[in-house]
């Protein structure tokens, strides 16, 4: 280091004192983590590699130069003190260039391990226009393959915390227009304060943006890689105008969901219409750009019993008041089957009892009775309108029953096996059997775009529909559901489900239900019992309404 470089090092934590420092005393020291990059060996220097964790000193030394050469705006000094000097110097030079970020300010934090978190507060400046940016990150500090030297371990995230291999921070005038969206009542909504839909507005303001009557103006953003993707908007220095986009979202229901999932480390929820399909709300958390609450996959547990039970009945095989056998274990095929804690229900049970239960061993000893192991993917497909090609507005997962045989087709009778859903696929399902036909769920609407809606190609019967809803109201007056509902009015049903997920010590808690005109459904990850975690989630969105 150039004379009047000091690097102090206390408790763990280190200060950077930059007299007289330069950055570039730093650039002799690069190297590659897969060998290439800056900086030669002799001989006699080979043999005196380091090995091992860099050591504190090694740590704070290699992250002031990188954030001293960073804040200067010198990239390729910035570069070679990474372990991928060509991958990580176009990126930083496009700080400056592209995104015109400048007056750069970093001020680290103590470091964890190889770890080093850190703040930068900086300006963006663009055709007159200034704007502070500040935001956190942290990077990493590893040791080169080949010279041994302590180097940031390069990943674009170290540059900006959203910013993702291949992505690229611009400054200019915004790519499209910015939106207002608005919820059914006219009521603005914004990231800021309904979090969970910052993913859904960006893509909406990309679907719609350029067709909504707004102008363009001057706007930091993160540019995808993959161009299907919305930019994400990080500042805006000039405002354009902003054009109106109408949703079906409920502004009550989506801050009662936002609420509900928060009190969980993983929960989604999203509530539906069942008279139209309108999705009054979704929320995630935590939020993040994969909207796992719309495009998650993963088993649904015994909520998926709406739509077997109606399989079921449409068979004549149960009736709700009919007897419906429910031992504690059942063998199908040779792969075996049990109740939860290996209840069982006594002899005369009815079927209504049985599914507002939630006993696995009635649906099992029916499977055979069915002749068909194409049963379930066939209703799920023509009356719920599960695999079709679903058109809400926004990016959505919708759903999977594949056909299966054996044991495999058993576990999909219980939301087990191959059955693939989310939260907005079930909360489809619950309105789909709340009103005997399947409404496409829609975030805008149709007339916004003219989009073709997926419609199944049959309802259920009257008398199937009002079993399967008597069904359900069983569910949420004595049944499984009941805790979770108690406080929840009007005509309401429910049902709930815990998946098993393998290398889980915990399943998954599944809940839906029904108030009214208004359907939700929620998923909380390793939540234990369906009506002890995510039951509540459901019956928070379903007491605002909408």
């Amino acid at each position: 280091m150039r004379s009047g470089a000091k690097v102090a090092v206390v408790g763990g934590a280190f200060v950077l004192v930059a007299s007289g420092i330069g950055y570039g005393a730093y650039s002799m020291l690069g190297d590659t983590g897969d060998g290439g990059g800056g900086g030669t060996q002799s001989a006699s220097q080979s043999s005196k590699v380091k090995t091992g964790p860099p050591s504190a000193e090694e740590i704070a030394e290699t992250s002031k130069g990188f954030f001293d050469a960073w804040a200067a705006g010198d990239a390729s000094a910035a570069a070679v003190l990474t372990n991928n000097e060509a991958g990580a110097e176009p990126v930083l030079a496009s700080y400056g260039e592209d995104a015109h970020i400048g007056k750069i300010k970093i001020t680290p934090g103590p470091a964890v391990g190889t770890k080093v978190p850190y703040t930068v507060k900086a300006t963006v400046a663009y055709e007159g226009k200034s704007k502070p940016i500040s935001y956190a990150s942290e990077l990493t500090v590893v040791r080169g393959l080949t010279t041994g030297k302590a180097l940031v371990d390069w990943e674009p995230t170290v540059l900006h915390p959203q910013l993702t291999e291949g992505a690229t921070l611009k400054t200019g005038e915004s790519s499209t227009p910015a939106i207002e969206a608005v919820d059914r009542n006219g009521t603005v909504l914004t990231k800021e304060k309904y979090p969970s839909l910052g993913p859904i507005l960006d893509t909406l303001r990309q679907k719609y943006g350029e067709t909504a009557g707004g102008s363009a103006g001057i706007e930091t953003w993160i540019e995808p890689a993959d161009t299907s993707q919305p930019d994400v908007n990080l500042l805006t220095l000039a405002k354009g105008k902003p054009g109106k986009v109408q949703t079906t979202l409920d502004a009550n229901a989506q801050a009662a969901a936002e609420r509900a999932v928060k009190k969980f480390s993983e929960a989604s929820v999203v509530a539906v219409k069942p008279s139209t399909g309108a999705i009054r709300a979704v929320a995630n958390n935590p939020v993040t750009e994969f909207n796992v609450a719309l495009q998650g996959k993963q088993a649904p547990g015994s909520t998926l019993k709406i739509m077997t039970a109606a399989m079921l009945l449409e068979k004549g095989l149960v009736t709700a008041n009919g007897a419906a056998e429910c031992p504690k274990d059942a063998m199908y095929q040779s792969r075996s089957f049990h109740n939860l804690e290996h209840f069982a229900l006594p002899d005369g049970s009815t079927f209504t009892q049985s599914f507002a239960k939630s006993c696995n061993t009635a649906f099992i000893k029916l499977i055979d009775d069915t002749k068909d192991d194409a049963a379930l993917p066939k209703i799920a497909r023509d009356v719920f309108g599960i695999g079709l090609n679903w058109q809400t507005g926004v990016v959505t997962t919708d759903g999977s029953v594949p056909e299966e045989v054996g044991g495999e087709a058993a576990a999909q009778y219980i939301g087990q096996g191959t059955v693939q859903m989310n939260v907005l696929n079930m909360a489809s399902i619950t309105a789909t059997a709340r009103t005997g036909t399947f409404r496409q769920p829609i975030i805008v609407p149709q007339s916004l775009d003219n989009r073709e809606l997926a419609t199944a190609s049959r309802s259920l019967s009257p008398s199937v529909a009002q079993q399967l809803t008597t069904m359900m109201r069983a569910t949420a007056a004595w049944g499984t559901g009941a805790k979770a509902m108690a406080g929840v009015g009007g005509d309401k049903g429910a049902k709930t489900g815990s998946a098993e997920v393998g290398g889980q010590s915990t399943s998954n808690s599944w809940f839906t239900g029904f108030s009214n005109d208004l359907a939700a459904a929620a998923v909380v990850q390793s939540g234990g019992h369906g009506g002890d975690a995510a039951g509540p989630v459901v019956a928070e969105v379903l007491k605002a309404g909408g």
